[in-house]
């Protein structure tokens, strides 16, 4: 008979020191869990060894970071331009191949005519607007995420979350405006930008009954073209105002208290109603606002605060809301819920503001595949056609109102690799002198 005495203690033991490793790394874990919750020792210790660790691997190459990812298909070309597509030039903002951030204008067969580098680092190394655990800490940082050229060609734009930075052409500061902006800037007729903000809480406030800090209050801006901030709003109070103080309480999880926690409202985009455009049931005045995580667009009256028209749940995570007439709104729906057999598909929607419905305007399918689970930007140009911007897939096309591609634009940065792009903008031909 074999003696199995030995091979059985060696199990025992190596079970146990199985059991023992695996509760120990579970201890940890579940304190980690605690600590992050309640924004405890060693919370904060753990989020940077994480990202630490992440950046270790994006730098050893065995992992791709979220801002690139394996081309849909790579045999497409970098651009395919038709004569059905909307003259002009473009402003392009994303990630090039070194992990740096850019913007640039490239004209509509993809030739780069100006190029700004954006570095945070370099731009802005002196933040002590910021609560320490928003100072990035290694290449890119950030992301520029909203940006407008300016009449004379300079560029304002966001680093999310961080600051509004005006530069010139050749790339020098004009102005920063040291105030946590994020996501959107959109210049109005009037020449002032329009700009989502947050402001951080850090401590319990009485103007923000059972959330749990810290958590932001998300405020909508108007900023001078010298980056003076003219006038603001605060979204929570905006929504307390008309009645609607329960859209601040949608994330509370406990049966017996309202408290809520983290990211409640996500506000990704403000845009006033064009100077130009007929009115109708929108009129000059009239704000745009998107709420992301609680799939909310309103549109209210900048001079009385009124909230004169809000859709809930008629779309996923959404971006981008824009008014097309005085009537009605277009909205980037990332539909990122729910994936249908051919995969999830983000949409393009339209609200008729007078009779309160939808009709889908834009999606994609199995053989033209169109999804962006986070970012996502759309813009109606002069003849009708629809630019759309869909973000993680580093790609930008122009529809026309068949629903046909006329131009298409890759965010290449390695063989079948695509580089982010947080949007694509058409800018008027003549804008093209700025950039000789």
């Amino acid at each position: 008979m074999k003696n199995t005495t030995g091979k059985t203690k060696g199990f025992a033991n190596n079970a146990a020191m199985f059991m023992f490793v695996f509760s120990v790394a579970l201890a940890i874990y579940v304190c980690g869990m605690i600590a992050e919750k309640h924004h405890r020792y060693p919370a904060r210790c753990l989020s940077l060894a994480n990202e630490a660790l992440n950046y270790f691997r994006v730098m050893t190459g065995n992992a791709f970071p979220f801002y690139y990812r394996c081309a849909r298909d790579p045999t497409q070309p970098p651009v395919r331009n038709s004569e059905r597509s909307y003259e002009g030039i473009n402003l392009v903002t994303g990630v090039k191949a070194d992990h740096r951030l850019f913007a640039k204008i490239v004209d509509m067969d993809g030739r780069t005519l100006h190029e700004w580098s954006i570095d945070w680092f370099e731009m802005w190394p002196d933040a002590e607007h910021l609560p320490e655990r928003f100072v990035p800490r290694w290449a890119p940082g950030t992301n520029v995420h909203g940006a407008a050229v300016m009449d004379n060609g300079d560029l304002v734009f966001n680093f999310i979350h961080l600051g509004l930075v005006r530069v010139d052409r050749a790339g020098k500061i004009v102005w920063r405006l040291p105030y946590q902006t994020h996501h959107s800037v959109h210049l109005h007729d009037d020449g002032n930008l329009w700009v989502s903000g947050q402001k951080e809480h850090e401590r319990p406030s009485e103007r923000f009954p059972n959330r749990v800090p810290p958590f932001e209050e998300y405020t909508i801006l108007v900023v001078s073209p010298e980056g003076e901030i003219l006038r603001q709003w605060s979204v929570a109070e905006l929504l307390r105002k008309n009645g609607l103080e329960g859209l601040l309480y949608l994330g509370s999880l406990d049966n017996t208290s309202t408290q809520v926690r983290g990211d409640v409202l996500h506000m990704n985009d403000v845009e006033p109603f064009p100077e130009t455009m007929r009115e109708g049931f929108f009129k000059k005045g009239d704000v745009a606002v998107s709420l992301r995580n609680i799939n909310t667009v309103f549109v209210f009256d900048s001079r009385t605060d009124k909230i004169k028209f809000i859709a809930a749940g008629r779309f996923i995570r959404q971006h981008d809301p824009d008014f097309i007439d005085g009537e009605r709104i277009s909205v980037f729906d990332n539909n990122n819920a729910a994936p249908e057999e051919q995969g999830p598909q983000s949409r393009i929607v339209i609200l008729n503001a007078p009779d309160d419905t939808l009709e889908v305007y834009y999606e994609g399918t199995e053989e033209h595949p169109f999804y962006t689970d986070i970012l996502g930007k759309h813009q109606w140009l002069p003849n009708g056609n629809l630019l759309i911007t869909e973000s993680k897939q580093g790609r930008a096309f122009e529809i026309d109102n068949h629903g046909e591609i006329v131009w298409e634009y890759m965010n290449y940065v390695g063989e079948g690799v695509v580089g982010m792009i947080e949007e694509v903008q058409r800018l008027p031909p003549e804008y093209a002198r700025f950039y000789k």
